[in-house]
Protein backbone atom coordinates (compact mmCIF):
# COMPACT_ATOMS: atom_id res chain seq x y z
CA UNK A 1 0.00 0.00 0.00
CA UNK A 2 1.56 3.29 -1.13
CA UNK A 3 1.64 6.54 1.18
CA UNK A 4 -1.08 8.08 -0.59
CA UNK A 5 -3.49 5.80 -0.41
CA UNK A 6 -2.82 4.72 3.35
CA UNK A 7 -3.49 7.94 5.03
CA UNK A 8 -6.74 7.91 2.50
CA UNK A 9 -7.62 5.39 4.47
CA UNK A 10 -6.80 6.26 7.54
CA UNK A 11 -8.47 9.65 7.38
CA UNK A 12 -11.87 7.67 6.54
CA UNK A 13 -11.27 5.80 9.41
CA UNK A 14 -10.81 8.36 11.70
CA UNK A 15 -13.80 10.64 10.26
CA UNK A 16 -16.27 7.29 11.09
CA UNK A 17 -14.57 7.08 14.67
CA UNK A 18 -14.73 10.89 15.25
CA UNK A 19 -18.55 10.77 13.89
CA UNK A 20 -19.85 7.19 15.74
CA UNK A 21 -17.79 7.11 18.55
CA UNK A 22 -20.15 9.00 20.92
CA UNK A 23 -23.15 7.55 19.53
CA UNK A 24 -21.64 4.42 20.28
CA UNK A 25 -20.40 5.34 23.73
CA UNK A 26 -24.55 6.92 24.56
CA UNK A 27 -25.85 2.92 23.12
CA UNK A 28 -23.12 1.35 25.38
CA UNK A 29 -24.12 3.43 28.39
CA UNK A 30 -27.99 2.58 28.02
CA UNK A 31 -26.99 -0.71 29.41
CA UNK A 32 -25.21 0.44 32.48
CA UNK A 33 -26.02 -0.21 36.09
CA UNK A 34 -24.69 2.44 37.48
CA UNK A 35 -27.04 5.80 37.25
CA UNK A 36 -24.27 8.33 36.77
CA UNK A 37 -22.39 8.02 33.00
CA UNK A 38 -19.10 7.95 34.03
CA UNK A 39 -18.10 4.25 34.78
CA UNK A 40 -19.67 1.22 33.30
CA UNK A 41 -20.60 -1.04 36.06
CA UNK A 42 -22.61 -3.86 34.59
CA UNK A 43 -25.10 -4.41 31.67
CA UNK A 44 -28.35 -4.75 32.82
CA UNK A 45 -32.20 -4.03 30.66
CA UNK A 46 -33.83 -1.94 33.56
CA UNK A 47 -33.20 1.61 32.24
CA UNK A 48 -35.52 0.79 28.94
CA UNK A 49 -38.38 -1.03 31.60
CA UNK A 50 -37.63 2.47 34.01
CA UNK A 51 -38.42 4.13 30.69
CA UNK A 52 -41.71 2.71 30.30
CA UNK A 53 -42.75 4.78 33.66
CA UNK A 54 -40.67 8.00 33.26
CA UNK A 55 -44.05 9.54 32.70
CA UNK A 56 -42.16 13.37 32.08
CA UNK A 57 -39.78 11.92 29.42
CA UNK A 58 -42.73 10.19 27.47
CA UNK A 59 -44.58 12.94 27.60
CA UNK A 60 -41.84 14.98 26.26
CA UNK A 61 -41.32 12.69 23.73
CA UNK A 62 -45.39 12.75 22.57
CA UNK A 63 -45.16 16.38 22.62
CA UNK A 64 -42.12 15.96 20.17
CA UNK A 65 -43.90 13.37 17.58
CA UNK A 66 -47.04 15.64 17.62
CA UNK A 67 -45.59 19.02 17.02
CA UNK A 68 -43.22 17.20 14.42
CA UNK A 69 -45.33 15.52 12.38
CA UNK A 70 -47.71 18.42 12.08
CA UNK A 71 -45.54 21.17 11.38
CA UNK A 72 -43.22 18.44 8.81
CA UNK A 73 -46.41 17.52 7.03
CA UNK A 74 -47.90 21.32 6.59
CA UNK A 75 -44.14 22.92 6.05
CA UNK A 76 -43.71 20.37 3.81
CA UNK A 77 -46.35 21.22 1.73
CA UNK A 78 -47.09 24.84 1.55
CA UNK A 79 -42.97 24.67 0.82
CA UNK A 80 -43.26 22.69 -2.07
CA UNK A 81 -46.17 24.88 -3.44
CA UNK A 82 -44.42 28.04 -2.67
CA UNK A 83 -41.17 26.61 -4.65
CA UNK A 84 -43.65 25.45 -7.82
CA UNK A 85 -44.59 29.26 -7.69
CA UNK A 86 -41.19 30.71 -7.52
CA UNK A 87 -40.34 28.41 -10.14
CA UNK A 88 -43.05 29.10 -12.70
CA UNK A 89 -44.15 32.63 -12.37
CA UNK A 90 -42.62 35.72 -13.01
CA UNK A 91 -44.00 38.27 -10.98
CA UNK A 92 -42.61 42.05 -9.21
CA UNK A 93 -39.46 42.01 -6.86
CA UNK A 94 -39.25 37.60 -7.43
CA UNK A 95 -35.14 38.40 -6.76
CA UNK A 96 -35.77 39.96 -3.41
CA UNK A 97 -38.78 37.55 -2.86
CA UNK A 98 -35.87 34.42 -3.56
CA UNK A 99 -33.66 36.53 -1.04
CA UNK A 100 -35.66 36.62 1.90
CA UNK A 101 -36.24 32.73 1.85
CA UNK A 102 -32.47 32.51 2.67
CA UNK A 103 -33.02 34.93 5.81
CA UNK A 104 -34.73 32.13 8.51
CA UNK A 105 -32.22 29.86 7.59
CA UNK A 106 -29.05 31.82 7.98
CA UNK A 107 -30.00 34.08 11.38
CA UNK A 108 -29.30 33.16 14.61
CA UNK A 109 -31.91 30.74 15.87
CA UNK A 110 -32.35 32.91 19.34
CA UNK A 111 -32.83 36.12 17.19
CA UNK A 112 -35.72 34.04 15.64
CA UNK A 113 -37.25 32.56 18.00
CA UNK A 114 -37.52 35.88 19.73
CA UNK A 115 -39.02 37.28 16.90
CA UNK A 116 -41.88 34.77 16.97
CA UNK A 117 -41.97 35.22 21.36
CA UNK A 118 -42.30 38.81 19.77
CA UNK A 119 -45.24 38.56 17.76
CA UNK A 120 -47.21 36.14 19.92
CA UNK A 121 -46.78 38.58 22.51
CA UNK A 122 -48.42 41.48 20.38
CA UNK A 123 -51.27 39.01 18.81
CA UNK A 124 -51.75 37.64 22.56
CA UNK A 125 -51.69 34.23 21.55
CA UNK A 126 -50.85 31.91 24.19
CA UNK A 127 -48.04 29.86 24.43
CA UNK A 128 -48.32 26.20 24.21
CA UNK A 129 -48.46 23.46 21.24
CA UNK A 130 -50.22 25.74 18.76
CA UNK A 131 -47.41 28.18 19.26
CA UNK A 132 -44.60 25.65 19.01
CA UNK A 133 -46.13 23.83 15.81
CA UNK A 134 -46.95 27.57 14.04
CA UNK A 135 -42.78 27.94 15.19
CA UNK A 136 -41.22 25.00 13.91
CA UNK A 137 -43.23 25.46 10.45
CA UNK A 138 -42.25 28.75 10.17
CA UNK A 139 -38.82 28.28 10.28
CA UNK A 140 -38.66 24.44 8.34
CA UNK A 141 -40.40 26.10 5.21
CA UNK A 142 -37.29 28.04 3.54
CA UNK A 143 -35.86 24.44 4.14
CA UNK A 144 -38.57 22.78 1.87
CA UNK A 145 -38.45 25.72 -0.68
CA UNK A 146 -34.22 25.03 -1.05
CA UNK A 147 -34.85 21.30 -1.43
CA UNK A 148 -37.48 21.46 -3.82
CA UNK A 149 -36.40 24.33 -5.87
CA UNK A 150 -33.18 22.47 -6.64
CA UNK A 151 -34.81 19.48 -7.66
CA UNK A 152 -36.58 21.80 -9.82
CA UNK A 153 -34.25 23.27 -11.24
CA UNK A 154 -32.97 19.65 -12.76
CA UNK A 155 -36.47 19.26 -13.75
CA UNK A 156 -37.19 18.71 -18.17
CA UNK A 157 -39.81 21.18 -19.17
CA UNK A 158 -39.77 18.57 -21.76
CA UNK A 159 -41.79 16.74 -19.82
CA UNK A 160 -44.74 18.94 -18.77
CA UNK A 161 -44.98 20.20 -22.46
CA UNK A 162 -45.18 16.88 -24.11
CA UNK A 163 -48.20 15.98 -21.65
CA UNK A 164 -49.99 19.03 -22.32
CA UNK A 165 -49.44 18.33 -26.03
CA UNK A 166 -51.02 15.20 -25.07
CA UNK A 167 -54.07 16.62 -23.91
CA UNK A 168 -53.66 16.32 -20.15
CA UNK A 169 -54.86 19.20 -17.48
CA UNK A 170 -52.80 20.86 -15.45
CA UNK A 171 -54.01 18.75 -12.40
CA UNK A 172 -52.82 15.77 -14.33
CA UNK A 173 -49.70 16.92 -15.09
CA UNK A 174 -48.73 18.28 -11.51
CA UNK A 175 -50.08 15.23 -9.98
CA UNK A 176 -48.85 12.39 -12.99
CA UNK A 177 -45.52 14.37 -14.24
CA UNK A 178 -44.21 16.75 -12.14
CA UNK A 179 -45.16 15.37 -8.82
CA UNK A 180 -43.76 12.25 -8.99
CA UNK A 181 -40.24 14.14 -10.72
CA UNK A 182 -39.80 16.21 -7.68
CA UNK A 183 -40.65 13.82 -5.11
CA UNK A 184 -37.06 13.38 -4.01
CA UNK A 185 -36.80 16.82 -3.30
CA UNK A 186 -40.45 17.22 -1.35
CA UNK A 187 -39.16 13.48 0.66
CA UNK A 188 -35.50 15.07 1.08
CA UNK A 189 -36.81 18.88 2.52
CA UNK A 190 -39.57 16.59 4.72
CA UNK A 191 -36.93 14.76 6.48
CA UNK A 192 -35.17 18.02 6.91
CA UNK A 193 -38.22 19.61 8.01
CA UNK A 194 -38.40 16.78 10.60
CA UNK A 195 -35.28 16.66 11.85
CA UNK A 196 -34.96 20.70 12.42
CA UNK A 197 -38.15 20.04 14.54
CA UNK A 198 -37.34 16.81 16.99
CA UNK A 199 -34.06 18.57 17.53
CA UNK A 200 -34.92 22.61 17.95
CA UNK A 201 -34.30 23.39 21.73
CA UNK A 202 -33.48 27.45 20.83
CA UNK A 203 -36.46 28.47 19.23
CA UNK A 204 -38.83 25.62 20.98
CA UNK A 205 -37.64 27.06 24.53
CA UNK A 206 -38.70 30.91 23.95
CA UNK A 207 -42.19 29.88 22.05
CA UNK A 208 -43.03 26.79 24.35
CA UNK A 209 -45.53 27.07 27.05
CA UNK A 210 -46.92 25.15 30.10
CA UNK A 211 -47.97 21.62 29.61
CA UNK A 212 -46.08 21.91 25.73
CA UNK A 213 -42.48 20.38 26.81
CA UNK A 214 -41.00 18.91 24.27
CA UNK A 215 -37.54 16.28 24.46
CA UNK A 216 -34.93 18.58 23.22
CA UNK A 217 -35.83 21.31 25.92
CA UNK A 218 -36.63 18.14 28.69
CA UNK A 219 -33.55 16.33 27.85
CA UNK A 220 -31.81 20.08 28.76
CA UNK A 221 -33.28 20.80 32.06
CA UNK A 222 -32.13 16.56 33.30
CA UNK A 223 -28.25 18.47 32.30
CA UNK A 224 -28.38 20.58 35.13
CA UNK A 225 -28.66 17.24 37.34
CA UNK A 226 -26.93 14.69 35.21
CA UNK A 227 -28.07 12.44 32.58
CA UNK A 228 -29.25 9.18 33.19
CA UNK A 229 -29.03 5.94 30.90
CA UNK A 230 -33.07 6.08 30.88
CA UNK A 231 -32.08 9.16 28.45
CA UNK A 232 -29.76 7.17 26.78
CA UNK A 233 -32.14 4.74 26.23
CA UNK A 234 -34.83 6.45 24.60
CA UNK A 235 -31.83 7.97 22.41
CA UNK A 236 -31.27 4.36 21.17
CA UNK A 237 -34.77 3.44 20.50
CA UNK A 238 -34.98 6.58 18.32
CA UNK A 239 -31.62 5.88 16.71
CA UNK A 240 -33.07 1.73 16.10
CA UNK A 241 -35.85 3.51 14.92
CA UNK A 242 -33.59 6.18 12.14
CA UNK A 243 -31.71 2.94 11.10
CA UNK A 244 -34.93 0.92 10.13
CA UNK A 245 -36.47 3.43 8.59
CA UNK A 246 -33.34 4.50 6.59
CA UNK A 247 -32.65 0.58 5.92
CA UNK A 248 -36.58 0.60 4.57
CA UNK A 249 -36.32 3.58 2.51
CA UNK A 250 -32.81 2.44 0.75
CA UNK A 251 -34.24 -0.99 0.12
CA UNK A 252 -37.34 0.48 -1.31
CA UNK A 253 -35.38 2.85 -3.46
CA UNK A 254 -32.99 -0.05 -4.41
CA UNK A 255 -36.09 -2.42 -5.46
CA UNK A 256 -37.69 0.86 -7.78
CA UNK A 257 -34.68 1.19 -9.31
CA UNK A 258 -34.26 -2.70 -10.27
CA UNK A 259 -37.54 -2.65 -11.85
CA UNK A 260 -37.49 0.25 -13.71
CA UNK A 261 -34.24 -1.47 -15.25
CA UNK A 262 -31.39 1.55 -14.41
Amino acid sequence: MNKGKFIKNLTIVLTFIFLYAPIIILVIYSFNQSKMNVVFTGFTFDWYKRLLHNTDLLEAFRNTLIIAGVSTVVSTIIGTISALGLYKYNFPMKKLVNGLIYIPIVIPEIVLGISLLSVYTITNLKLGMPSLIISHIAFSIPFVITSVRSTLNLLPKEYEEAAYDLGASKFNVFTKVTLPLIMPGVISGGTLALTLSMDDVVISYFTAGPGSNTLPLQIYSIIKTGITPDVNALSTLLLLATIIILTGSAIYQSRKIARRGY
